[in-house]
């Protein structure tokens, strides 16, 4: 997984109407965060935008494939619950502000935001 930093900052313009979306560092790409919930992945530079039971079936029908990543000791890859962000949706800000806001409500909905409590 990796980002260059100039598609990073462009993704990060493009979500402004989303609200104050911060990218962090992981693995060599970057998370995409809002209100403290991860809700996008950029990875190798392109977008990869959270989807639950709800939302999984636009990128599907889309022919949009999920984030996947090898693993030692599994035969298959792992599939992650981000997925490709179709490439009409990244030539219209508009809409990939829409698609936005509801990966952060599908990574609201599936608890990624909480915080772990501390164990005593």
């Amino acid at each position: 997984m990796a980002v260059d930093w100039e598609f990073r900052d462009y993704v990060v313009d493009l979500l402004v109407a989303v609200g104050p979306v911060r990218a962090k560092s992981m693995f060599g790409g970057a998370g995409l965060y809002l209100d403290g919930t991860m809700f996008a992945i950029i990875s190798d530079d392109v977008l990869f935008l959270k989807a639950d039971g709800r939302t999984r079936g636009d990128f599907e029908a889309r022919g949009m494939e999920p984030l996947t990543y090898e693993r030692s000791g599994r035969d298959a890859p792992i599939a992650l619950s981000y997925w490709e962000t179709p490439p009409d949706v990244m030539d219209d800000p508009d809409a990939l502000c829409t698609w936005a806001r509801r990966a952060w409500e599908a990574a609201r909905r599936s608890g990624e935001g909480r915080r772990r409590r501390r164990r005593a």
